[in-house]
């Protein structure tokens, strides 16, 4: 059995799973739902699911990814060199950010650390930003000189 059939029969599994949470669901009405808390649980039921295909989706994409990676030794360092790009981005805001110790409006206080990671955040954000519009200046001009 390959694994496309595998997957299908898994799609189709949780597929006919969501429709009987879906009917139930319809079968029980809003009102029920929300006036008695054992009609409830089958909002939990559909939730989980929901988590569990998430799960599924995001891990799949990781794994798959990192595979791809793996196996073409060009992309990796490419990926490498991205991931370098962001974190001297990251190195820079957090360097050029001052943690200032604050109090917020519903009388909690911001650490002097968490002030910097948000400040650094921001920072790191409209860095990113002007390296995009730089970058697509660049290149435009580049390719409008080059016709």
């Amino acid at each position: 059995m390959n694994i496309q059939k595998i997957i299908k029969i898994g799609a189709l599994v949780i597929s006919l799973i969501a429709v009987y949470f879906l009917v139930r669901i319809m079968m029980l009405g809003d009102e029920a739902i929300e006036s008695d808390v054992a009609n409830q649980g089958v909002l939990t039921g559909f939730a989980n699911l929901a988590y569990v295909v998430l799960a599924i989706a995001a891990i799949s994409a990781i794994l798959f990814s990192l595979v791809n990676l793996v196996s073409q030794p060009e992309k990796l360092k490419k990926a490498l060199m991205s991931l370098g790009v962001f974190a001297l981005v990251m190195a820079v805001a957090w360097f050029a950010s001052s943690g200032e110790e604050r109090l917020l409006s519903d009388g909690t206080t911001l650490t002097a650390g968490q002030s910097q990671l948000v400040e650094a955040g921001i920072k790191a954000f409209y860095l990113l930003i002007l390296l995009a519009a730089g970058l697509m200046l660049f290149f435009g001009v580049k390719k409008m000189l080059s016709k």
